[in-house]
């Protein structure tokens, strides 16, 4: 249920602005486990539709760290039926904002792909749950894109 105490603009600043868009602990662990990989990739290159989280240019690969909140997944971590389950439990503010930002996430995939790049998306509880696999997956596709050109 949605509360209807509402809490302190001032409050909810503070809260919104500690949270951190860059160099976040799934971002930082990936890299890491890309890097031990021997991978050389930019981060947050701004020149690609966007700013994917980490760009290997040579392979044309965008990879994106998606926070379970804010890209629409929380529902799974939190054991519920569905997205839509999900939203019911949030304020009309935080649902058009969720469902804005699930819908720009697809946009940005659909238009990187007619621009020739793959785009690797991986959710936040996965990264953390298991940063070498993720990094496993990505050189897999990089491997195979460089051995196909």
């Amino acid at each position: 249920m949605v509360s209807s105490v509402s809490r302190d603009p001032n409050v909810t600043h503070k809260i919104m602005s500690s949270i951190k868009s860059k160099n976040t602990k799934p971002e930082v662990l990936l890299r890491k486990a890309l890097w031990e990989r021997g991978l050389r990739y930019r981060v947050n290159y701004k020149k690609v539709l966007g700013k994917p989280d980490v760009v290997f240019t040579r392979a044309k690969i965008a990879v994106f760290c998606d926070g379970d909140f804010w890209h629409g997944h929380n529902w799974a971590i939190r054991g519920l039926a569905s997205f839509e389950e999900e939203l019911k439990t949030y304020s009309d503010y935080w649902r058009n904002k969720i469902i804005n930002n699930v819908e720009r996430d697809k946009r940005i995939t659909v238009e990187l792909e007619k621009d020739g790049w793959t785009v690797l998306r991986y959710w936040e509880s996965d990264i953390l749950a298991n940063p070498s696999d993720c990094a496993d997956r990505i050189q897999s596709v990089y491997k195979s894109i460089l051995n196909s050109n």
